[in-house]
């Protein structure tokens, strides 16, 4: 850590009290006084909430994401899984589709693990982990209104609770507000140019439904997930989630021209229309516990804080507020984890408050934000109407190579463990170009492929198949 002088203890203002909010505080607490500001009322137990509604679709937190979650709170893996929480080996707990239609094979492989629950849970355990250490003050049902100082520094927020506005001074503003955050335009109210956005929307519509597992199907069921191929549109995937308390969270999706309803007797047909039938089957035989529920809000969109000419000291912003991505990818929560481990990084370095602090912040997240958004926009880009810009001959040549690489893990062992690397975040896509990647997947060893989903005997008997 930096060495601190003897003056006063800094302040640090957290906007947003969801996971990235709550990560993000957990840091600037053996830092700083923290005030975390929070729209909704933050439930004590894992329970819906306004501010969330995506939390009603599947989510998983990819290996990158464990290790920084474990990074940040040591001991919470645990507490997730004494709560109900599972945790997954990929490739052995998982039955996957690729993209291009390709069964990945099972196999044992302690190294990638996911960790499975509703994200009800992962935020209610994330938020008591937090909270349960002093140092922190919850604002609820307060509000953002706009940033306090001038183009060269923020000094604080004016922020309207439930009686009055009032302005809260902070030596560090961090944005953790979300999807929805309005920074473009507070920093444009303070004088800054405009932030430079791109967006690529698939047009990816989400149904979900929670269901009761089959009474054979017990906690070690694997995860089943049927990937949609961008050159068939419309787009079509699914997937099952095994979760706490013997349920299923299944997801559907599907682009332009054949998103899925909320009708629920459209429910299971819709899964049957997928490039293999497989989730319609197992959802026959299981119980619907829940309405279904729908999303179009699924664009990846992206804002480059880190590339403005001029960025105010004291201003941070972090998780989806930087980037959103096509939740089907699940990296979201992974990008935003890793974020605030750069932010804990530049903060052993550097003084809080110091004035090129909140840039190095800035840039340090930009890189697993760019990671995730190379994994989804790799695929959605290719969707009609996606974005305005076709893929370029540079991005369709690695498109290619990706189907490759997809291929080859798909008949070859090591090199879907290469692949995985990259898909949980735990190494950057030039693993990929590795000499034994390369190898693997221009002359390697070649299985054949799979035709039908790797489901055991017993898994298909204890679901009814």
């Amino acid at each position: 850590m930096p060495e601190r002088t003897s003056g006063p203890r800094p302040s640090a203002l957290v906007i947003g009290g969801g996971t990235t909010g709550m990560l993000a505080a957990a840091v600037l607490r053996d830092l700083a006084h923290v005030t975390v500001v929070e729209t909704d009322v933050l439930p004590e137990q894992p329970a819906p909430r306004k501010g969330l509604p995506q939390a009603r679709h599947a989510h998983v937190l990819w290996s990158g994401g464990v290790r920084a979650l474990e990074d940040l709170l040591p001991g919470v893996t645990e507490e997730l899984i004494a709560r109900g929480a599972r945790r997954v080996p990929i490739m052995s707990g998982m039955v996957s589709k690729a993209p291009s239609g390709q069964w990945f094979r099972r196999f044992s492989n302690s190294h990638h693990v996911n960790i499975v629950c509703s994200r009800d849970l992962l935020d209610a355990t994330i938020r008591a982990a937090v909270l349960r250490r002093p140092g922190l003050t919850v604002r609820e049902r307060t509000e953002l209104v706009g940033l306090e100082g001038s183009a060269d520094r923020v000094t604080g927020a004016r922020v309207r609770g439930p009686e009055h506005e009032e302005i809260l001074t902070a030596d560090l503003v961090v944005d953790a507000s979300g999807r929805g955050s309005r920074a473009p335009v507070w920093l444009t109210e303070l004088g800054l140019p405009p932030v430079r956005e791109k967006v690529v929307d698939a047009g990816v519509g989400y149904a979900s439904r929670i269901y009761r597992a089959p009474a054979g199907a017990g906690d070690d069921f694997p995860i089943v997930n049927v990937q949609a191929d961008p050159t068939r549109p419309p787009g079509r995937g699914g997937i099952i989630l095994p979760i706490e308390d013997g349920q299923w969270l299944v997801t559907l999706a599907g682009t332009r021209g054949g998103q899925p309803s909320r009708d629920a007797g459209e429910f299971v047909a819709f899964a049957q229309l997928l490039a293999h039938p497989v989730i319609g089957d197992l959802l026959a035989k299981a119980e619907p516990l829940s309405d279904v529920v729908t999303t179009r809000s699924t664009a990846n969109k992206r804002r480059y804080f880190e590339k403005m000419p001029l960025w105010p000291a004291g201003f941070a912003v972090l998780g989806d507020a930087v980037a959103g991505y096509n939740p089907v990818y699940g990296h979201g929560l992974t990008a935003a984890a890793q974020s605030v481990v750069a932010l804990r990084q530049v903060l052993a370095d550097h003084d809080l408050a110091s004035a090129g602090t909140a840039r190095r912040i800035q840039r340090s997240a930009a890189r697993p934000v760019g990671q995730a958004w190379d994994l989804a926009v790799g695929q959605d880009a290719f969707y009609p109407g996606a974005t305005d810009e076709p893929p370029s001959r540079a991005e369709r040549l690695a498109a290619a190579f990706i189907d490759r690489a997809v291929d080859a893990g798909a008949r070859n062992p090591h090199a879907l463990r290469a692949l995985l690397d990259v898909m949980s975040m735990e190494r950057p896509p030039a693993r990929l170009l590795a000499p034994d990647m390369l190898f693997r997947v221009l002359l390697g060893r070649k299985q054949p492929l799979l035709d039908a989903p790797p489901l055991t005997d017993a898994e298909r008997q204890a679901a009814g198949l």
